[in-house]
């Protein structure tokens, strides 16, 4: 048996930059364990499957590791596919996913992604959280993830995060930011719990960043750039109790997957 399998680069205008993701199209569901292996295999911090339904495609994500609730790079890369690849010509795709529904519809060059806002609110900094860091932030908030807010652009591109310390926290992951120099915000990812030590760059992250930022900032469009080693940039607009996420993605390879 063969499917077509895309990687693509997410939040990117050329390849080698942004989050790879790799973007599956099937006609019905494969077993579960044959998608995680899948998952598995590729090794990246995404791979997303969709199949056709009434309202558009059920779309779903796995790490190397596990299935997840929310991903951006993934639903922007797998967006991409559709509207450049296999030629989908409705100006507005509804993926239905664990998440509830997501639109994405394209705005000249850039793919507008419509997310559910996850607003963070203060908490007790973990010690797990301060060791693994090596630093105490200035803040720290939970959401789905952990968010340590720190001072600069320089504080958050200089953390060596301790993988093993981070993992052994109860969210999903940590989120690390702080004001930019040419944008409104950057910031990093960690997710060992799901096989991730860092995420290049994480859509579903600003959904809880773009409220904070858009309250400290007096502003409801933000720019971003996570500032990982490959490294991407967003638009963040909050609309109530959704963000709009937009970015760019380009094509790296389409192959065959057999087994």
């Amino acid at each position: 048996m063969k499917i077509k399998q895309y990687q693509v680069d997410a939040f990117a205008t050329r390849v080698f930059e942004g989050n790879p993701a790799a973007v599956c199209p099937l006609e019905s569901w494969l077993d579960d364990r044959l998608l995680q292996a899948i998952a598995e295999e590729n090794n990246l911090s995404e791979t997303a499957f969709f199949v056709p339904t009434e309202k558009g495609f059920h779309l779903r994500w796995f790490t190397p590791v596990a299935e997840i609730d929310l991903c951006g790079h993934a639903t922007l890369a797998s967006a991409h596919v559709l509207f450049s690849l296999l030629g989908y010509a409705k100006p507005v795709i509804t993926f239905e996913t664990r998440s509830g529904d997501l639109l994405v519809k394209q705005i000249g060059s850039l793919l507008e992604m419509d997310f559910p806002a996850s607003l963070p609110a203060p908490c007790t900094l973990p010690e797990a959280l301060a060791q693994g860091l090596g630093q105490c932030p200035l803040e720290v908030l939970a959401a789905d993830d952990y968010i340590a807010a720190f001072d600069s652009e320089a504080t958050i591109r200089a953390i060596k995060p301790n993988q093993a310390l981070l993992a052994q926290l109860d969210l999903r992951g940590v989120i690390v930011t702080a004001p930019g120099t040419t944008v409104d915000f950057v910031s990093r990812f960690f997710g060992p719990k799901y096989g991730i030590p860092e995420d290049p760059v994480t859509g579903s992250a600003h959904c809880a960043l773009a409220p904070y930022w858009a309250e400290k900032l007096g502003k409801n469009i933000l720019t971003a750039r996570q500032v990982s080693k490959r490294g991407g940039y967003l638009t963040c607009e909050v609309k109530a109790n959704r963000v709009a996420l937009s970015g760019n993605a380009v094509t790296f390879m389409e192959a065959d997957i057999s087994f």
